[in-house]
């Protein structure tokens, strides 16, 4: 045999075994991406991340149950605020704010009675 048959016959050998390698890799690929869609990957990412970051949170409340204590407590009052006032008789009712209201819109009235609004005026002087 001469040199390029032998060389011809290591190439095709080679050429075989890189495609059978590379057919390998498609079918895995495959496999992995029919198995999970791309939501579900991204999805993965984000959960493992929430995973993170709730734990940071948990040793952080942990080292600071005082500040979260303090800061659970000062939300409820916010948020049961009306009732407390009520119990105390410190709140307004709805009536009320709404009288408020009415004597904010007539104060603005009266103001505006003192004021000239004739058209002359508010024109700029075209009569002279």
């Amino acid at each position: 045999m001469t040199k390029l048959p032998a060389q011809f016959i290591e190439d095709k050998a080679l050429r075989d075994s890189a495609r059978d390698v590379f057919s390998v890799d498609i079918a895995h690929a495959r496999v992995n991406l029919s198995a999970k869609g791309v939501a579900t990957r991204i999805g993965g990412h984000i959960g493992e991340g929430a995973k993170d970051v709730i734990e940071v949170a948990r040793v952080q409340a942990d080292d600071k149950r005082g500040v979260l204590a303090i800061l659970i407590g000062a939300l409820v009052l916010w948020l049961s605020r009306e009732p407390i006032l009520a119990i105390l008789g410190i709140g307004q009712s709805g009536e009320e704010l709404d009288g408020h209201a009415e004597l904010a819109d007539s104060d603005d009235e009266e103001a505006g009675e003192g004021t000239n609004s004739s058209p002359d005026v508010m024109s700029g002087g075209e009569d002279e």
